[in-house]
């Protein structure tokens, strides 16, 4: 199969795989893989930008291979490997590094909201609340008391953004370069993302352009000829791509939130699934689809009922739109448990034979190292690198 085919992808190996890493990822994969040369990693350079205990890590790795594997992934058609065997990464990400403005990283949303740092929004919120006691300096006391709570909170979290930012540390800054790295050391072509992640693919192509202009000066940069990196374009597919808390329609599944109850982990039995879809946030309108572009949870569930049907929002709507949400959850969790089970019986069986998740990495580590060494030996070549 031509590298005009080839797809990166990947996520971080730090335990507790849900629902949204199923529908927004893994499930899409196994799709590609009769149509791409797919390498699937385990991001586990990046899962140290914040502390990780080294045993539950080595264990993380095995667990969420074997999560690939029960999701459909196919060792013998894709290679499943964990990133930090393939040098040519980190190589490759400082020679990238040294090609990305800070400006660019400075742009990145995610650094801002995992180092808690300050936002302008609050910033602007303050601002107007000063103005407005300059305005009116005779508001009642009461208004003035409530006004002022408001503007301390807000600087209180201003001051303890600030604090976080300082302490966080470069790998969390710079992650996105690593993640350019990532695609590039592979000339991969297509990258699946979510939406969170399109602005660091768009980066990822900055960088490319960057790179092909700086080694190839007849590189056409509107047609993307002559350059030594592929601009890797972005797979989205299907409903559900983004999956939302559970207890919050407004916030992503993530398996950083403290409730357990806000996802659906690929490890829960039926009774946990049940638990968590009936104890899930809804509202107070009578039915599941009545008014729905304003009621984020019922979204939030419709979503996830289209995606694991595997039919589109419009269609689950016609189908469960007017059943009430006791009557909905409990389809939804049949839908869940049917979907999901086989997934947590095959990923059991594999975590219980870590031999033979360490050959199947082993396997997608050869083939990884075979590709990302000719990349890097050429980038060096072009850089003007002695090689030995």
């Amino acid at each position: 199969m031509s590298q005009a085919n080839r797809i990166l992808s990947g996520v971080q190996p730090t335990g507790n795989l849900h629902l949204g890493n199923y529908l927004g990822a893994i499930r899409n994969w196994v799709a590609l893989q009769d149509s791409h040369e797919c390498l699937f990693m385990l991001a586990d350079l990046h899962a140290i930008t914040v502390p990780q205990d080294p045993d539950k890590l080595r264990t993380s790795v095995r667990e969420t291979a074997a999560a690939y594997i029960a999701c459909g992934v196919n060792p013998d058609k894709s290679a499943i490997f964990h990133q930090s065997a393939v040098s040519a990464h980190a190589e490759l990400g400082w020679i990238l590094s040294c090609h990305t403005p800070l400006g660019w990283l400075n742009r990145m949303t995610q650094f801002k909201e995992k180092a808690n740092s300050i936002e302008e929004s609050e910033l602007e919120k303050v601002l107007k609340l000063l103005k407005y006691f300059i305005a009116n300096p005779d508001v009642n006391a009461s208004q003035k008391e409530m006004d002022i709570n408001i503007a301390s909170e807000l600087v209180k979290k201003m001051l303890e953004g600030g604090k976080n930012k300082e302490k966080a540390n470069l790998g969390l800054y710079s992650y996105p370069v690593l993640m350019a790295s990532d695609i590039l050391v592979y000339k991969a072509t297509h990258v699946p993302v979510g939406h969170d992640q399109k602005q660091h693919l768009e980066l990822c192509r900055d960088i490319a352009g960057a790179f092909n202009r700086a080694y190839n000066p007849s590189y056409n940069v509107t047609e993307n000829k002559g350059g030594f990196f592929p601009l890797p374009e972005p797979v989205i597919m299907g409903e559900g791509t983004r999956v939302m808390s559970l207890k919050d329609g407004s916030k992503k599944m993530s398996k950083s939130d403290e409730s357990d109850l806000s996802r659906i982990n690929l490890t829960d039995d039926s009774d946990a699934i049940a638990k968590k879809f009936k104890k899930s946030t809804s509202d107070s309108f009578p039915t599941v689809g009545e008014n729905n572009e304003t009621r984020p949870e019922a979204n939030n569930l419709v979503n996830i009922y289209a995606a694991l049907k595997g039919v589109t929002r419009a269609q689950a709507l016609a189908e469960v739109g007017g059943l009430q949400f006791g009557a909905f959850k409990g389809a939804l969790t049949d839908v869940a448990v049917e979907k999901l089970s086989p997934i947590t019986k095959t990923m059991r069986e594999l975590v219980a034979s870590p031999d033979y998740i360490d050959q199947v990495l082993a396997k997608g580590v050869a083939k990884a190292q075979a590709i990302a060494g000719v990349t890097l030996k050429e980038a060096k070549n072009l850089i003007g690198f002695l090689q030995g």
